[in-house]
């Protein structure tokens, strides 16, 4: 079952301002960036922790790349800040079906393709007391690209 919160994404409309911030404010380092085009994108990842599962811990700062994206019309709606909590778990096939059989909405049919090579997929949050969710499964070595 989930093992970790592996992330809090963060929709931001200045990605390398909120890098700044979160960077000189905190000290976080980013472990990783990449733009998304599936999802509409551009993402910095900040590692804040090494877990007892092997995984880490991260901000993920999200910046649309367009107009229909999803972070786009959330930003245009709610602003600046927490846009989903995501938990890591072994297996994202079998926990988000499990989840699914509880009665919670999943949105995704199959999990797709997110940071870092990892398999995702989203619970709706009017099943989750308003908290979109994530469910991630980590590439077998994520990487450390800039």
């Amino acid at each position: 079952m989930l093992t970790r919160i592996d992330h809090i994404g963060i929709a931001c409309h200045d990605l390398d301002a909120t890098v700044a911030f979160y960077t000189t404010t905190y000290g976080f380092e980013v472990f990783h960036t990449e733009i998304n085009e599936e999802q509409g994108v551009r993402e910095a990842m900040l590692k804040i922790n090494e877990t007892s599962d092997g995984g880490a811990s991260y901000l993920q700062l999200l910046e649309p790349i367009r107009d229909d994206s999803t972070v786009a019309k959330w930003l245009a709606k709610n602003g600046e800040g927490v846009h989903h909590i995501a938990f890591g778990t072994a297996d994202v096939d079998a926990d988000s079906a499990a989840i699914k059989d509880k009665g919670v909405r999943v949105l995704y049919d199959e999990p797709r393709r997110g940071s870092m090579g990892s398999r995702i997929t989203f619970l709706h949050p009017k099943d989750c007391h308003g908290v979109l969710t994530e469910l991630v499964t980590s590439a077998a070595k994520p990487d450390a690209e800039h």
